[in-house]
């Protein structure tokens, strides 16, 4: 198998696709002006205080002068938590992507935009701003030819490449909505999302490389849309040189680019215009559409990538995640294109083809800042020193942690070992909701301390409460609280796509007048935040949300378990794991191979990660006289925390845990033995 780049007409398909002389870019729109050190004037805590008190005079400015605009907003904000109204810049129109595109093309078109760190080491691929430029205006004029248009929402499953991130733009462009999905689902979770959002068009690679693995894409997505009326085409692009069968709805995509011109006109968008929907993970069994509009979501990534991890023109910023994922999306394109970054694509693993795998790249490619996640950290420290101090890292100036609290270990290995002691290192606390980051060391006054394990300061805009099981305020240091955003910002998340009424729920009726983000958090005796992890039924593996109704609804489905329930439970390099209470039927023949059978559904149903790492077998489940599942006890039994069981008396028959803790230990003997 020969692996290939973006396309063959000319050696690459940016740039002149196939020998075609290149046109004009097409002259800026608006004004920009420049920012100033920080935005605003003053010091942290002076910003900080203004952002709290005056969104409108904080805000404002920033807006102004960041981005690109058509036409003046009239309205800085308009929001009321009480009915979930999010409004941001209203009256103002702009296009996203020429604020991440068209003007740095102006000023500097040979800038490298995106470097694309392909799964075989070595073999980078450097993409300019009017390479850059030039493909999205092919994709987007591609895209209206075949029938989009603004407004429709588009399907992208693609890995981490240079056009996924022009699929993302070229939809931006003509103001179609992208929804991503990380290339890592199923077909079934595929399809689920492609039908809630009723996308009519797919783009996707004939196949994936991955850590020297071929990952099967156009094959996941035929057997997704054979359930998706809504999708009229299939365009594919081709990452490696075998053949995929190409069926009616099937376009291939290089080919069809090449005859499109590489340039075209931006639709103008409301700043509250729909850029992209992102599912994540709930507490219920369906996964959730988050819509992110235009303006305040471009404002906000823009803002925190320059100012969290100390971006700098001329920088080479290394985020390592996919962009299926929000932080993709914010940190791999939208913050660092805005911002006229060169922002790496890493589409390998970090132990491929060997656990140094990182920092050869830091050490060829230069990077400046690395963003990544505490799951691959604890991994890679499992290897030792060695890997790292193999290679030479003297480029590094922040590194950056993201996906979940990082523990103190991990913390103290990335900054002593990775980070010789000298880089900043941020531990950065955010959401899909939240659409950038809300909390982290920095920006700070200048020398402030960095305390490890700990996201510490509110960004600017972001005025955190810790809430009681009461809903009252916790006020004071050295408390703890579930953690609740008083005031708006202009990144978050406008509402559930096609249920708003469910968006309220989660986030705004638990806690009412305040965001809910699902968190607790611990309020040190400096004001400082230290995130304590998931409140709700949400695990966190490797990174990735995941509610337990999904891994207990894929295996609920199997003729014979009537019941399960799963909860997370810790792990040393995945943060969490699901552990599965299953209750079988009597009849039950082979309980292996219903556990191998129960494996294979959640695979096929979610992803291979969701798959629990362990699988309990018990006569039945602690449930309260109404019939509720106490989880909590579920947790308790696993962690050894037996002593402290709680509040009992709502169980239907206390016994069952006598029962439970039998069939745990008997478990644990088994496997110990072997």
């Amino acid at each position: 198998m020969a692996a290939r780049g973006l396309g063959r007409c000319a050696g690459r398909l940016l740039g002149s696709l196939c020998g075609r002389s290149v046109q004009p870019v097409p002259q800026l729109r608006g004004v920009r002006a420049a920012p100033g050190a920080a935005g605003q004037p003053g010091s942290y805590q002076a910003q900080s205080a203004q952002a709290a008190r005056d969104p409108a005079a904080f805000w404002g400015p920033l807006a102004r002068d960041t981005l690109v605009w058509d036409t003046p907003y009239h309205t800085v904000w308009d929001c009321d938590f009480s009915s979930g109204k999010i409004g941001w810049f209203l009256g103002g129109q702009l296009n996203v992507s020429v604020n991440c595109l068209d003007q740095h093309v102006q000023k500097s078109p040979e800038s490298v935009a995106l470097i694309w760190e392909r799964d075989e080491p070595g073999t980078e691929v450097r993409i300019t701003y009017r390479e850059l430029l030039e493909t999205t205006c092919r994709l987007a004029n591609m895209l209206k030819r075949h029938g989009i248009r603004r407004g429709d929402r588009v399907a992208i499953y693609m890995p981490v490449s240079p056009l996924a991130v022009a699929a993302m733009l070229a939809c931006a462009r003509i103001g179609a909505v992208h929804t991503v999905v990380f290339a890592g689902f199923s077909a079934e979770s595929l399809a689920g999302r492609i039908n809630d959002a009723k996308c009519k068009v797919v783009i996707t690679f004939n196949q994936g490389l991955r850590g020297g693995r071929v990952v099967e894409l156009k094959k996941i997505v035929d057997e997704a849309v054979k359930h998706c009326p809504t999708i009229q085409h299939v365009l594919v692009a081709h990452r490696t040189d075998n053949k995929v069968h190409m069926g009616h709805r099937d376009i291939p995509l290089e080919q069809e680019m090449a005859k499109e011109d590489p340039v075209c006109a931006p639709e103008s968008m409301g700043s509250e215009d729909m850029l992209f929907l992102l599912y994540t993970s709930g507490s219920t069994g369906t996964p959730k559409g988050l819509v992110h509009t235009q303006a305040g979501y471009l404002l906000y990534a823009a803002l925190t990538h320059r100012l969290v991890f100390d971006y700098r023109p001329g920088d080479v910023f290394g985020c390592v995640a996919d962009i299926g994922w929000i932080t993709g999306h914010s940190y791999v394109v939208y913050g660092p294109l805005c911002n006229g970054a060169t922002s790496v694509l890493f589409e390998s693993t970090p132990v491929y083809p060997d656990a140094g795998r990182y920092w050869e790249t830091v050490q060829r490619l230069k990077i400046n800042q690395f963003y990544g996640a505490p799951t691959a950290v604890r991994l890679l420290l499992k290897y030792g020193d060695s890997w790292v101090k193999k290679y030479d890292r003297s480029s590094l100036r922040t590194l950056g942690s993201v996906g979940e609290p990082i523990n103190f270990e991990a913390w103290e290995w990335l900054h002593k070992v990775v980070g010789d002691s000298r880089c900043t290192l941020v531990d950065t606390w955010w959401q899909t909701e939240t659409g950038g980051i809300c909390i982290a060391p920095r920006p700070s006054e200048e020398g402030a301390e960095i305390l490890p394990g700990m996201a510490m300061r509110p960004f600017f805009g972001i005025v955190p409460v810790l809430m009681d099981e009461k809903g009252n305020v916790v006020e004071g240091s050295n408390v703890s609280g579930a953690l609740c955003l008083s005031q708006a910002w202009p990144g978050m998340a406008r509402t559930i796509y096609g249920d708003h009424k469910r968006f309220m729920e989660a986030y705004f009726k638990p806690y009412p007048g305040h965001y809910f983000t699902g968190d607790g958090a611990y309020r040190t005796e400096g004001g400082y935040y230290q995130i304590t992890g998931r409140m709700d039924d949400v695990i966190n593996i490797s990174g990735h949300r995941l509610g337990t109704a999904e891994i207990e609804d894929a295996m609920a489905n199997h003729p014979a378990v009537p019941e399960t329930a799963v909860i997370g439970y810790p792990h040393d390099i995945k943060g969490e794991v699901a552990f599965a209470f299953i209750v079988l039927k009597d009849n039950t023949g082979d309980t292996d191979a219903v556990l191998k059978e129960l494996r294979s559904a959640v695979a096929t149903k979610i992803a291979k990660y969701a798959v629990p790492d362990q699988i309990l077998v018990v006569k039945r489940l602690p449930k309260t006289r109404s019939g509720k599942v106490m989880r909590r006890l579920l947790r308790k039994i696993i962690t050894g925390r037996t002593q402290d069981l709680g509040d009992t008396t709502t169980l239907e028959d206390p016994s069952v845990i006598t029962e439970i803790l039998s069939a745990y230990q008997k478990y644990k003997d088994k496997a110990a033995s072997q």
